[in-house]
């Protein structure tokens, strides 16, 4: 196998993200909700610390939201009918993203519940 340059494997990796954005209604959903942490960041004051979690819980909800949207990918390639294990796999790996996706939001409760007390008082 040819070795990639680091360029092209940088853009592998976009068009990768892309093409979930492109293809997948949750991963529209997820940036949604991601511009509107980042902006109740904003608008509360958060601070630093608050920003990074944030960050990092965005983060990890859209990758985990790309290789959902890979293993689909590649179980509807491996098994274009139905399938009891490919849909215990598609299942699982859409259970991940909804796990990752709650803890976002009770990570968001944390940060921001004291922010905005902070701004009232």
């Amino acid at each position: 196998m040819k070795k990639q340059s680091q360029a092209k494997s940088f853009a592998v990796a976009f068009a990768g993200i892309g093409r979930a954005f492109m293809s997948e209604l949750h991963m529209k959903v997820h940036l949604v909700f991601a511009i509107a942490a980042l902006i109740a960041c904003w608008v509360l004051q958060v601070e630093l610390w608050g920003w990074c979690v944030v960050i990092v819980c965005i983060g990890m909800v859209i990758a985990a939201e790309v290789l959902n949207t890979a293993i689909e990918a590649l179980c509807d390639k491996v098994s274009p009918g139905y399938d009891h294990l490919i849909k215990i796999a598609k299942d699982a790996a859409a259970g991940a993203v909804l796990v990752l996706a709650i803890t976002a939001v009770i990570v968001g409760l944390v940060v921001y519940i004291p922010a905005f007390m902070n701004l009232l008082a």
